[in-house]
């Protein structure tokens, strides 16, 4: 029986690569890595701009419906003894100017507002309001120091 000794010739270039084969693996997997991680990055950028794209639309409910989704929404708020309940939270990319009137309170400011937001803003003045309902759109997220996310707080009081 001939066993071969690993130390010795071709089965060590076979067994240990080089320090430079290493690295250049190493490299080849980070690019790998780095190639992934763009490409997610890309899809949740892209489904992103899908979803504003969706939410600058019509939600597609009817008058009755959405009246029937507020009075169910306010119900469950004084339920739980509320006052008043934030009501919806949408991306600033959602106001014509990316929120800048709304979050300097400019006259006007409801005027840049599209989709799902302006909906909610026209069932409030048409349905709301004279019923003595208030509400009120802020910029109630900063990322960066800069207006992100925009909530539409519904109140009562």
């Amino acid at each position: 029986m001939t066993t071969t000794d690993p130390t010795k010739g071709d089965d060590i270039e076979q067994m240990l690569p080089t320090a430079k084969d290493v690295m250049r693996k190493l490299a080849v997997i980070e690019g790998e890595k780095a190639s992934e991680a763009m490409q997610r990055a890309k899809h949740i950028e892209d489904e992103k701009k899908q979803l504003i794209e969706k939410l600058r639309k019509p939600s597609g409910l009817t008058r009755e419906e959405r009246i029937k989704l507020a009075a169910g929404v306010i119900q469950r708020a004084v339920n739980n003894g509320l006052t008043e309940i934030e009501v919806y939270r949408f991306p600033n990319e959602l106001c014509t100017d990316g929120g800048r009137a709304l979050n300097q309170n400019e006259p006007g400011w409801e005027d840049t507002l599209t989709g799902i937001p302006r909906e909610i803003y026209e069932l409030w003045q048409e349905h709301l309001k004279p019923r003595g309902y208030k509400i009120r759109y802020q910029t109630v997220e900063y990322p960066g120091g800069v207006p992100g996310k925009i909530g539409v707080t519904l109140s009562w009081h």
